[in-house]
């Protein structure tokens, strides 16, 4: 949830506010009821704003706070300058917010704030309503965490394990920019540190996990060649390196180049990348950590913003096919999905009963378990943040992952790579339309529709939107 700032601005001359004073006060108490019951916390000014001096004041009180969103709060007529000084005095997203009661010109007070703000280009959304209205309340915290995930990514640490894998420029990200843009470092880190320090993992953590994963997925297929319990475990000691790694170097997201070194020589990462991005492990309960395969930069950035705005596990997958008959997109790729997706379920045991751990094909001569299942059907979010001649932009659609009766389910994922993770998904767009401007082989998603807090929390950070979706 968000940290929010509240600066209620009211008129300037002394014999007005002493007529509205108690409606400003009363109307700042509902705003403030309704962010709190949406789980956000607020900051507030100690005043009404009713002077250049307190403009001043109580916006770098609340500023220092650092939230993630600043609310302008407009009940009645309010003098615009003292917007504009207290917007001098933050660097955070910013919200401008009126009633619409006829008795009040509180919309006319934020119409003249936000014709200045825009006068010195100062980015800010706009809201007005009742705070009684629920689409006022859940456009409001759509705005609260779309700001949230953009203030969430300042002073993070993006861990860049191992480099380019496979020529895939859409993976690669600039470092300049990224610290320029977003406020996150990238830390460069060599892969050989999850090989020297699988070998450090004590044998005995080691071996629980392993008996975990075998009473708990629905089956772990060994074959005694590519899937042994020594690979298995070779995966997990890529795990708890990975983890080690993660807590020493500070960092707040990753991304795993994999291929072809550790493929090829080690063991697939497909064990280590799935269970970083679940809440949950065989330790317990955990947050959910971004890690993206193939060393994704710009993949690991749209899920670090999704987490942002849900909190939650992001998908991570090739646009493998499209079955036009049914209209249907399968989402594949190496045991990147997080085992959450199986059932959607805060029980480990209830989405691993779905999850299969099959040996690795041919790709991946190394060895080791690619993690098999069928995500659950529901609505979500894809996304994906792509450069066009150097700019970002978020490409994002609407859409549902949909399952079939088992006979179709088993005869679809068969006609791609059957022991990798599905996610039949049928998007709110044409494929005319998605594969002739997507930029990238990779997507993201996430359960429902956040597509309002994606949207604003691009805003924020100077990004354009490339809207796919029929239904807007």
């Amino acid at each position: 949830m968000a940290l929010v700032g509240l600066l209620t601005f009211s008129d300037g001359r002394d014999f007005v506010n002493r007529d509205v004073g108690d409606f400003v006060q009363s109307n700042e108490e509902s705003v403030v009821r309704a962010l709190e019951g949406m789980g956000h916390t607020v900051i507030r000014a100690r005043s009404a704003i009713t002077s250049n001096a307190l403009a001043a004041s109580e916006a770098q009180l609340v500023a220092s706070s650092y939230p993630d969103l600043t609310i302008f709060n407009y009940p009645v007529w309010a003098f615009p300058n003292f917007s504009m000084i207290a917007a001098s005095m933050t660097s955070t997203p910013l919200l401008l917010l009126s009633t619409i009661d006829p008795k009040y010109p509180g919309m006319v007070g934020m119409l003249a704030a936000a014709g200045g703000l825009d006068q010195l280009g100062r980015v800010h959304e706009r809201l007005w309503g009742d705070m009684n209205d629920s689409a006022v309340r859940a456009r409001l915290s759509a705005i609260c965490l779309g700001a949230h995930a953009a203030s969430a990514l300042k002073g993070t640490t993006f861990g860049r394990i191992g480099g380019r894998s496979m020529g895939m420029y859409t993976a690669v990200g600039r470092t300049d920019e990224w610290m320029s843009k977003f406020g996150i470092d990238v830390e460069e880190i060599d892969q050989w540190e999850i090989v020297r320090r699988s070998e450090l993992v004590e044998a005995s953590l080691v071996r629980s996990a392993r008996q975990w994963l075998e009473k708990h997925c629905a089956t772990v297929h060994y074959d005694g060649k590519a899937l042994t319990e020594g690979t298995l475990e070779r995966q997990i000691r890529s795990y708890y390196a990975m983890r080690d790694i993660i807590e020493e170097a500070n960092l707040s997201f990753c991304g795993i180049k994999g291929q072809p070194e550790l493929t090829t020589y080690f063991a697939t990462t497909d064990i280590l990348e799935a269970f970083l991005n679940d809440p949950y492990d065989w330790d317990g309960p955990k947050e959910p950590f971004v890690c993206a395969t193939e060393d994704d930069m710009d993949g690991a950035l749209t899920m670090q913003l999704f987490k942002g705005v849900t909190g939650g596990p992001v998908l991570f997958a090739d646009v493998r096919h499209y079955f036009a008959d049914k209209d249907l997109w399968d989402l594949v790729n190496s045991g990147q999905h997080a085992t959450w997706f199986a059932s959607r379920s805060d029980d480990p045991a209830e989405n691993l009963r779905k999850v299969h751990l099959y040996p690795a094909d041919f790709y991946f001569p190394a060895g080791g378990a690619s993690v098999h299942f069928l995500a659950a059907p529901g609505e979500v979010t894809l996304a994906r943040l792509s450069r066009i001649e150097g700019r970002y932009r978020l490409q994002i659609v609407s859409g549902e992952f949909l399952e079939f009766d088992e006979a179709t389910n088993e005869n679809l994922m068969k006609q791609s790579t059957y022991t990798w993770p599905h996610a039949f998904t049928r998007m709110n767009t044409s494929p005319e339309i998605f594969l002739s401007r997507f930029g990238a082989n990779h997507i993201h998603a996430v359960p429902g529709d956040v597509s309002i807090s994606m949207k604003i929390a691009c805003k924020f950070l100077g990004i354009e939107v490339d809207n796919f979706d029929s239904r807007d």
